[in-house]
């Protein structure tokens, strides 16, 4: 078994999440320390539980205590500073510095997606159709929608959550791994970091930022020892992306056909064909001479023209 990390604290941002919490779990075996951070209570139970390899019923408020001291449970808003300081300081104070940071935060709004793919008649409007309505007190879209028709508030979430997101954890763990003597950050890019998805624009925007964010403060942090990575997953199956590229009885939507018929592998990835990659990154031993980069993770999509 390695034991890179063993007895050093990892923090994992987004860790109620498919791949975040597959990263928790194989760090955790590893024997590291892991702060579980992500804005769901009940999602980050479910991880510190399959941790333990026990299992709990009904999140309470004195739900922390009794998690063992291998695993703990910090819900909190990623782009919230004064909430990120303080779990890191928490951290700091009962378990030492932050060594790890996996900034695996981030998602999307289908309220910034378009639905149709290009600029038509339609979009003349412009977006006359998407002034908000009241339901609930709830901004209400056309199901037809042009990027003109998109809620812009939704689009500034979309940035927020994947940039802001990355940047608030980095500082304030980055600073932690510094006056500690080093550590190790990895970001997460996505195939939109290369090159924009129809429909995602927000989304894709922050990707490509994330890549460009990587490199910034690789540079920035090498004289204190911390390094900067990105992973760029490619098609892995989650609850989200179930819903636009597989059908109900589990085969695949056009959407995910048109993945799938671009991806050389020929299939989607699962959450542990990541993890290699991570541990490589993370690694001071494996990949000490290594920031800066983001390495797609991705089946031979990006390889892949279509034709």
């Amino acid at each position: 078994m390695s034991e890179f990390c063993k007895d050093k604290v990892a923090v994992v941002t987004g860790a109620g999440g498919t791949l975040c919490s597959a990263i928790a779990k194989d760090l955790a075996r590893k024997g590291a320390k892991v702060v579980l951070i992500g804005r769901t209570r009940e999602k980050l139970e479910k991880v510190a539980s399959e941790i333990m390899g026990g299992s709990r019923s009904g999140a309470t408020a004195d739900a922390q205590e009794r998690v063992p001291p291998s695993v703990r449970i910090e819900p909190g808003d990623v782009t919230d500073e004064k909430a990120m300081q303080e779990i890191a300081d928490r951290v700091l104070a009962e378990w030492g510095p932050c060594r790890y940071l996996i900034n695996g935060a981030g998602g999307n709004n289908v309220k910034a997606m378009p639905t149709r793919l290009r600029f038509s008649e339609a979009d003349l409007q412009g977006g006359s159709r998407s002034r908000a309505t009241e339901d609930a007190q709830e901004r209400v879209l056309p199901a037809d929608r042009g990027f003109w028709d998109i809620d812009m508030e939704a689009f500034k979430s979309v940035l927020e959550i994947n940039t802001i997101g990355t940047v608030v954890p980095s500082r304030i763990f980055g600073l932690q791994m510094a006056r500690a003597g080093g550590g190790s950050i990895l970001n997460f890019g996505s195939m939109n970091t290369y090159r924009p998805l129809t429909r995602v624009a927000p989304y894709a925007m922050s990707k490509a930022a994330i890549a460009n964010w990587t490199m910034f403060f690789a540079q920035y942090m090498a004289p204190a020892k911390v390094r900067v990575n990105a992973v760029a997953p490619g098609f892995f199956v989650n609850e989200r992306s179930k819903q636009y590229l597989m059908t109900p009885d589990g085969g695949f939507s056009a959407r995910g056909q048109q993945v799938i018929a671009h991806t050389p592998a020929g299939r989607f990835g699962e959450a542990e064909e990541l993890l290699g990659c991570v541990e490589w990154l993370l690694d001071d031993e494996k990949a000490g001479f290594v920031t800066g980069i983001t390495v797609p993770v991705d089946g031979g999509f990006l390889a892949s023209a279509g034709v």
